[in-house]
Formats: C-alpha cells, sequence, structure tokens
C-alpha cells in the first residue's frame, strides 16, 4: 500500500464521532511516513471540524499498531532519514495531545513500540482481553524513548521502565491495572464498551470537553500551586460559559440541563 487514503480510513457520523482506522493490516499497520502523513492531516482536519466531538482511533487486522516497521529503517541508514521520521511520530502524537476533543483509542490486538505509544498519548483507551502491549525495541538494540514520554506519563515509573528495559509484553489486565487503559473487555463486546464511551462524552457540553481536556494536561506540568491558579482560572472562565450556566440553573431547578447541540 502506498496511497494515503488507503491507509488510514476516516468516517465521521451525525454526532461528529470521527472514526481513524489504520488500515495497513499486513504491516501490522506500521507507522511509516505515508501513514503518518495521513494521520497528521486527518487530526489537523478534525482540529478544524468545530461539530467533531471525538475521536476514535481504531486499526484493521489482528495488530493494533506495531510501531515503526524495522525493515524499513535497516534499509536507511541515514541521520536526516531517522529524525525526520521520528519527528513526524512526535508531530502526530502532539496533535493527539493538542486536540480539543477526546481521542479514544480502541485496541483489538497487538500494540508495540511507537504503537503503544499511540495507545498512551489517546486520552482515553478501550481494550479487548486480545490485546497486549510491548515497548520493544530495546530486544533490538534501540530504546523506546519517543514511547517513553507518554508511557510515563500514564504509567507508575518503576512499571514503565521494566516496559522499556525489558521489552516484555503485558496483557490488557496488566495494562488496565497499571493505567495504561481505561477499559477491558471480551473481543466481542469492544465496539459496545468504545460506543458507551463515545455516548456519555457526546452528551456533554464541547466546550468544557475541550476546555478540560487542556486543563488537565497543561496543570500537570506545573507546581501545585501554580496548577491551581490555573485550575481556578480556568473553572471561572468555564463557568461564564453559556452551557455552565444552563447547568447550574438546571441543578438549583432540581432538572436535567437542556444544552444546545455542540
Amino acid at each position: 500500500m502506498s496511497d494515503e487514503a488507503d491507509l488510514l480510513q476516516v468516517e465521521r457520523d451525525a454526532r461528529g464521532v470521527v472514526t481513524l482506522t489504520l488500515n495497513d493490516p499486513k504491516r501490522f499497520n506500521a507507522l511509516g511516513h505515508e501513514m503518518l502523513a495521513a494521520l497528521q492531516q486527518a487530526l489537523a482536519d478534525v482540529a478544524r471540524d468545530e461539530g467533531a466531538r471525538v475521536v476514535v482511533l481504531a486499526a484493521a487486522g489482528k495488530a493494533f499498531c506495531a510501531g515503526h516497521n524495522l525493515k524499513d529503517m535497516a534499509q536507511h541508514p541515514d541521520l536526516a532519514w531517522y529524525q525526520d521520521l521520528f519527528g513526524r511520530c512526535s508531530r502526530v502524537m502532539l496533535a493527539i495531545h493538542k486536540l480539543p476533543v477526546p481521542v479514544i483509542a480502541r485496541v483489538q490486538g497487538m500494540a508495540t513500540a511507537a504503537g503503544c505509544q499511540l495507545v498512551a498519548q489517546c486520552d482515553l483507551a478501550v481494550a479487548s482481553e486480545a490485546a497486549s502491549f510491548a515497548t520493544s525495541g530495546i530486544h533490538y538494540g534501540l530504546f523506546c524513548a519517543t514511547p517513553s514520554v507518554p508511557l510515563v506519563r500514564n504509567v507508575p515509573t518503576k512499571r514503565a521502565m521494566e516496559m522499556l528495559l525489558t521489552g516484555d509484553f503485558i496483557d490488557a489486565r496488566t495494562a488496565l491495572e497499571q493505567g495504561l487503559v481505561n477499559r477491558v473487555v471480551a473481543p466481542g463486546l469492544l465496539d459496545v464498551e468504545v460506543e458507551l464511551l463515545v455516548q456519555s462524552i457526546v452528551e456533554k457540553p464541547r466546550a468544557a470537553v475541550a476546555m478540560g481536556k487542556a486543563l488537565v494536561y497543561q496543570q500537570r506540568e506545573l507546581g501545585l500551586e501554580a496548577a491551581y491558579q490555573l485550575a481556578g482560572q480556568a473553572m471561572a472562565c468555564n463557568m461564564m460559559d453559556a452551557a455552565a450556566q444552563e447547568g447550574a440553573r438546571a441543578f438549583a431547578e432540581k432538572r436535567q440541563p437542556a444544552w444546545k447541540p455542540g
């Protein structure tokens, strides 16, 4: 496959739920230059779409994503080529981070190296019991440095270091216990569980969700006092939004909020 439109399938429903499906199953949905370019474009399109509410990141085939293709990397022993590849990947991860809507990873199978990074970078993750996770580069002499960035922000440091230094797989239940994913279900219930999470989010005001996502990640990088200052200002601004004002009135009047769509 070489056509970016084939590598990544994009669907959007009437609710504003955008599903991005990695579609290179023969290469285990590897994150090569073309796949990364397709993801970057799709995420940019979502960022401009004021009606978008949630992104579901899914994958075709048995594997969710095997990360970068080491065979391709071995054929390009060039520092500039590697810098470009990892730079593209980092820009995709940052695009997920900066997107004003939540991104949910739908993990049906193996997620290794940069594929595990992709799961960790998403705001939420639902995994099948058949899924497995590893930062396996160390087996081939390559420490998973970029995958470590979101991994250590999701998983306790010693757990993350064990994954990074051994390259060993963990199963979906272990990933749940360690905080890498939110929910684990039987394979046949994966779509049902993702939909439950999606529906719960789209029922909430978009502005509050967007403000909340940005705030959580901003305050995490600050000291305690600065984090409280930022969070307090965010809540004050949030309360000025029409949806929050309606929510407060609904609470006082003991009724359900009547939010406008969007």
